[in-house]
């Protein structure tokens, strides 16, 4: 058996994990890069991919020294990264800019261009991502980046998500022809399919704005599932690395459907991925397209199955403006939280303040907090912004189940769930089934699962994640705070599906009365 290496690119730091197969995690390093933020456009976030680069390497020595290995132990690499992070690249697979993060929501008018043109044309990929184009995602940020930046277009040679650009990088491809490309990636993102022949026509695309002309071209290459091989480690990134020249790298993938393999995801499983935003991962033999949920893709999770993908737009993020606004951290605002009961705050959050990402997919949403008074405090909202992740969770599970997707576990990976075990009650609660959580941190272990599968140690998935994997803790359900969070979800579901623009009018005389009403009784 062998050491491998799982790399995992989050928003703020780059994770690697060295797992050998046998005994599991041997040590693990992070290093953290800048994100680039302004004040006068909350919609802009960006990242340097030279400043990824050095992290990386710094992670990496960093988890050698941890493990006391040496580099030449190491028998092959795997990179998840977050998505859709989109770099534009010139000649030499030079970046022609920073990248566009996945939270940089800059590109709502180009996503609405597109759904609507994609509807009018009766273009099927709309319907396998939900029936609305993001704003997060591959073509709206590509579109953006062209209309802004006129005196760069010339030089565009192709675009890249981020786990195609690593993996690009480190195995020494400057030619797009070459490239491998994740269908993980440009499944979800760039509305790619081999159902319909890869990408939407150019035509189409042509039709969303001339400045696509020939663009289909440009973002060609061999698009792949991760059980195929990206390519070796070239000698020039083995050294800064500090590991051996020649070793493989499998196609990369999404930070989310990776966490799913690695929290041991499998098919009757729902995984909600809980960190600055939340994804939820499922998997399924064969389904149809759902409305509001992200992307229906075969072979973005596990190679063999079909992938399905939803969120939250933002979950640790409203926690930690929470805690800033009261100037603390989440640390120590969540002190006391666990005997908190349900509907205790008589508050009622829905939590948009990042937008919609499903089921509605609307940038457009604010954060909503109804029941204040004048005794409400900063850990009150929290406790609340807890519940109304969970109440939003449910919203997702259900439009999915209701979709074909089948729904009969229900495990919380991520950084959060580690370390909130109130969010995971909250959550049984309000779920009504229980929760279970991985024994210790699961992140970068999809990574390194895949990477094993690249170093050829395990025949097939299963076997990985078997040998991988972690066991569970479970949080089961209280069957009377589930009674209480049914009387909440009621009026949550309302006004999601009112303010959402879904429902039509809205009734709403009950429901700050009922808030105070639950409140009194908890």
């Amino acid at each position: 058996m062998a050491v491998v290496a799982g790399v995992d690119f989050g928003t703020l730091s780059v994770r690697v994990t060295l797992v050998d197969e046998r005994k599991g995690p041997l040590g693990l390093a992070t290093a953290e890069y800048p994100l680039h933020r302004k004040r006068e456009d909350p919609d802009y976030a960006t990242q340097a991919h030279a400043d990824h680069m050095d992290a990386l390497a710094r992670a990496m020595r960093g988890a050698l020294e941890s493990a006391d290995l040496k580099g030449e132990d190491v028998a092959a690499l795997a990179i998840d990264t977050t998505g859709s992070s989109v770099v534009m690249v010139g000649e030499g697979m030079e970046p022609l800019d920073e990248y566009y993060l996945w939270c940089d929501h800059r590109a709502k008018s180009e996503a609405e261009e597109i759904t609507r043109l994609a509807h009018q044309e009766g273009l099927e990929a709309i319907h396998w991502c939900g029936g609305v184009y993001s704003h997060e995602w591959g073509f709206s940020k590509l579109l953006h980046w062209l209309r802004h930046n006129p005196e760069k277009r010339d030089r565009l040679v192709t675009a890249l998500e981020h786990c195609d650009m690593v993996a690009a990088t480190l195995t020494g491809v400057t030619d797009p022809s070459r490239l491998k490309r994740s269908i993980c990636a440009m499944g979800h993102k760039w509305m790619w399919n081999a159902r319909w022949g890869g990408l939407p026509p150019q035509d189409f695309l042509s039709k969303v704005d001339p400045l696509f002309d020939g663009i289909r071209h440009k973002l060609a290459g061999e698009y792949a599932t991760s059980d195929v091989i990206a390519g070796q480690l070239t000698p020039y990134w083995a050294e800064r690395l500090g590991l051996k020249a020649g070793i493989p790298i499998p196609v990369g993938a999404f930070d989310a459907h990776w966490d799913a393999i690695g929290a041991g995801c499998r098919v009757g499983d729902v995984v909600n991925v809980v960190g600055t935003s939340t994804c939820i991962i499922a998997m399924a033999p064969d389904t149809r397209p759902i409305q509001g949920v992200c992307g229906v893709v075969p072979g973005s999770v596990d190679p063999r199955l079909v992938g399905i993908e939803a969120g939250l737009s933002a979950t640790g993020d409203i926690f930690e403006a929470i805690a800033r606004r009261a100037g603390t951290n989440v640390k120590e605002l969540s002190k006391g939280l666990e005997h908190y009961r349900p509907g205790q705050t008589g508050l009622l959050r829905l939590t948009w303040d990042n937008g919609d990402r499903t089921v509605l997919v609307r940038a457009d949403l604010g954060g909503i907090t109804l029941g204040w008074n004048l005794l409400h405090t900063a850990q009150d909202e929290l406790f609340a912004a807890i519940e109304g992740t969970a109440f939003h969770t449910r919203i997702i599970l259900e439009r999915m189940a209701q979709g074909g997707v089948p729904v009969e576990r229900v495990i919380n990976a991520g950084g959060i769930p580690q370390h909130n075990a109130t969010l995971n009650q909250v959550y049984a609660n309000v779920l009504g089934r229980p929760v279970l959580v991985p024994n210790g941190i699961p992140t970068g272990l999809g990574s390194s699962i895949f990477a094993s599968l690249a170093a050829g140690s395990y025949p097939d998935l299963e076997s990985a994640q078997a040998a991988i994997c972690l066991p569970f803790r479970t949080f089961e359900p209280d069957p009377a705070a589930y009674a209480v969070y049914e009387q909440l979800f009621r009026h949550f579901k309302a006004l999601y599906f009112g303010f959402g623009g879904i429902s039509g009018p809205v009734e709403l005389e009950d429901v700050l009365r009922d808030l105070k009403r639950i409140s009194a009784l908890s």
